[in-house]
């Protein structure tokens, strides 16, 4: 692992969320045995005013200065995170042509990083590991900007054009060439970054399995009504007509939709029916007790390019409390073999959630439940460390 190193995170989220993220599982971890400074991704103006509105939430007291923009952090793993919120930017995304949106950005940029250089001068940061998650877009400028001893692309999902356009295309390409080093979550996004930078590696997704593990299952559900479940984004990556297929060849099911509503089309379809619930946004803290309700635990995300990138979360942590996993074919997650079903068209989908509910076992439900073991963040920011201590021994050569 590596230790008493200062590292400074330019994330795409906040800290703070509804849902499980992998740059704070493992930024928490790192944390342990080094200084982290996580620098939020900045809001905008325009988030602000809807704050106000009460249509979003954003941090805004802390955006404008009216409190500290620094936090210390206590993370739920015993180590201590520096919270930075940059103040509040201009909205651009939405400006197409790049001679009014370059002057514009540039301009966010200097914002964002007079604000960061100011805190780290106060903490006296010197030589850091800058680790830049899935954020090429301030990535890319600030890269030899910060004094650091070693820059790192952490790309944890496929590149699309939903908030930046077409443009980031070209961003990330460059970004990619320009870093020491890239950390992928998967094999198929590893193999698209080794064509731009050959120092690319793989740290695969993982589990806060005590945490989960703490609520899991030890014997099958006796209910009457089985229960299939999905928690998470219901957003532009669901399969609507494998589900609706599903739902509507078996009726005597429950399924129980939880998470963020985006896609609205998802609850037109499938709400209609009896034996469907959709439920709000859950703490994290609550999310193992929840999943451990499931009798089936399904990922049933669309089969395209974007989501061929994809490895998510939720698998280990169906796993982690002991529940069968059903999934579409979106993306190879060859690692889970004999462990998950895959389903490759509506009709099998249905015959594989029947089959699961029929077989699951006590020893099924603990194969899986080690098997997540094997994944837990520990060890995924393990793995992490170990790239950072190579790519620092060897110089970067």
């Amino acid at each position: 692992m590596i230790k008493n190193r200062d590292i400074v995170c330019i994330a795409n989220t906040t800290w703070f969320g509804e849902y499980t993220k992998s740059t704070v599982q493992l930024m928490s971890r790192l944390a342990k045995n080094n200084r982290v400074l996580f620098v939020e991704y900045p809001f905008t103006w325009k988030d602000t005013l809807t704050t106000f509105l009460g249509k979003q939430k954003a941090p805004v007291s802390r955006m404008l200065g009216l409190k500290s923009r620094l936090e210390l952090i206590n993370t739920e793993n015993g180590s201590k995170v520096y919270n930075l919120v940059p103040p509040p930017v201009l909205p651009v995304d939405f400006i197409k042509k790049d001679q009014l949106f370059k002057p514009f950005f540039n301009l966010n940029v200097a914002l964002y990083k007079i604000a960061l250089r100011k805190v780290m001068k106060k903490m006296e940061v010197k030589d850091p590991i800058v680790i830049t998650a899935y954020n090429p877009f301030y990535g890319l400028p600030l890269i030899g900007q910060l004094n650091e001893a070693l820059n790192v692309y952490y790309c944890y999902d496929g590149i699309g054009t939903r908030r930046h356009g077409k443009r980031i295309y070209a961003i990330d390409e460059a970004f990619s060439k320009n870093v020491d080093a890239i950390v992928t979550t998967s094999d198929y996004i590893n193999d698209d970054k080794k064509k731009f930078n050959p120092k690319s590696y793989v740290v695969k997704n993982g589990v806060d399995f005590d945490t989960f593990y703490a609520d899991a299952k030890n014997k099958v559900h006796k209910n009457e009504q089985k229960i299939v479940g999905y928690i998470g984004s219901l957003d532009h990556r669901f399969d609507i007509n494998t589900v609706e297929f599903a739902v509507k060849n078996m009726p005597d099911t429950l399924y129980h939709f939880t998470g963020n509503l985006r896609n609205q089309e998802i609850k037109q379809r499938l709400d209609k029916f009896d034996n469907v619930e959709f439920f709000g946004s859950v703490k994290p803290n609550d999310v193992p007790a929840l999943l451990a309700t499931y009798d089936v635990g399904i990922i049933p995300y669309l089969v395209n390019d974007i989501n061929k990138n994809i490895y998510p979360l939720k698998i280990n942590e169906y796993m982690a409390v002991g529940v069968p996993v059903v999934m579409t074919p979106f993306a190879d997650l060859k690692d889970f073999s004999g462990m998950v079903s895959v389903a490759e068209n509506n009709e099998t989908f249905v015959k594989t959630l029947i089959t699961e509910l029929e077989k699951d076992s006590r020893s099924a439900i603990n194969k899986r439940i080690e098997f997540a073991k094997s994944n837990s963040w520990d060890i995924k920011a393990e793995e992490f460390g170990e790239i950072l201590n190579k790519l620092l021994e060897n110089g970067n050569d």
